[in-house]
């Protein structure tokens, strides 16, 4: 007579069972041949967790995310305008080796690319020395003659980037591109960090995680960096197409998170070639403009 298996109740199977990722690099054990130690802890709590009870909070954190409005725009599907911020309860994580390198290797990406935009709009050694041709800087629809010889504040160009990076099958990271001109996504970076600590409060208790709720202030006190020389005290605004664009949520978000007000163009005037903003009590000099169009 054969031995009887009982199977476990599917409501009280842990999450992590039967999950084998073979010989592919995992996000949340490493390599196949080498899993990585820091995170054995987060997989043994997670393995505390039953699929059911994973299931119930998942859906719990998809209805606060409409709740609170935080979506985003697809104009493409018009059964399905607004969709919520997708929601991964299983935590893609980083440990501080990984941060460590990805945060070096960004930070002299875009001093690179800032120094190529310098040289484009200057001396162009890039192309005379034959290292792009002519035709893909100057022929680009982009390229702007106006801004040759002009010096930004702090030679910066690009203020804020989207530097999108992805993983090889060993683990290894690399850049699918970089996006210099207005990148969209952070404010749910940090929404989705929140969620996290509401919804999964066991799970990341313990654990030493970098805060990511800083961010707007790190941002408004570089947009005060390019204000005008001799202005103590600038008024920074958030230009907006206004609430039919997809990223409207995250205009909002970091209008509020900044601290300034939210404008769109028809709030701005110039005159004398200096830009100022409609109030109720007149109007006001507007010294920096986060441009998000």
């Amino acid at each position: 007579m054969g031995t009887v298996t009982a199977l476990k109740n599917p409501a009280t199977t842990a999450p992590l069972d039967h999950y084998n990722p073979g010989s592919f690099y995992c996000e949340l054990l490493g390599k196949p041949d080498n899993r990585n130690r820091h995170l054995t802890a987060l997989w043994h709590r997670m393995q505390q967790l039953e699929v059911a009870n994973l299931a119930s909070r998942s859906k719990d954190s998809e209805r606060e995310l409409f709740t609170l409005g935080i979506t985003f725009t697809v104009y493409s599907d018009r059964n399905a305008i607004d969709r919520i911020l997708p929601f991964d309860v299983l935590p893609r994580v980083l440990t501080a080796a990984d941060w460590r390198r990805i945060e070096s290797g960004v930070k002299q990406r875009v001093k690179a690319l800032n120094l190529f935009l310098w040289d484009v709009y200057h001396h162009q050694h890039i192309i005379k020395d034959g290292t792009l041709p002519a035709e893909l800087v100057i022929g680009n629809e982009n390229f702007r003659p106006e801004m040759m010889g002009y010096d930004p504040p702090a030679g910066t160009y690009i203020h804020i980037a989207g530097t999108d990076i992805i993983r090889d099958g060993v683990g290894d990271f690399y850049v699918l591109e970089d996006n210099g001109r207005t990148p969209s996504g952070v404010s749910y970076v940090v929404e989705n960090r929140h969620l996290m600590q509401r919804a999964f409060p066991d799970l990341m208790q313990g654990f030493a995680i970098e805060s990511v709720s800083e961010y707007g202030q790190q941002l408004a006190a570089k947009l005060s960096e390019v204000a005008p020389a001799g202005v103590l005290d600038p008024q920074t605004v958030l230009l907006s197409p206004g609430v039919f664009n997809s990223a409207y949520f995250e205009h909002v978000f970091l209008a509020r998170e900044i601290g300034v007000p939210l404008v769109e163009g028809r709030d701005l005037v110039v005159e004398n070639d200096r830009v100022f903003m409609k109030t109720v009590s007149g109007v006001k000099p507007v010294h920096v403009i986060y441009r998000r169009l």
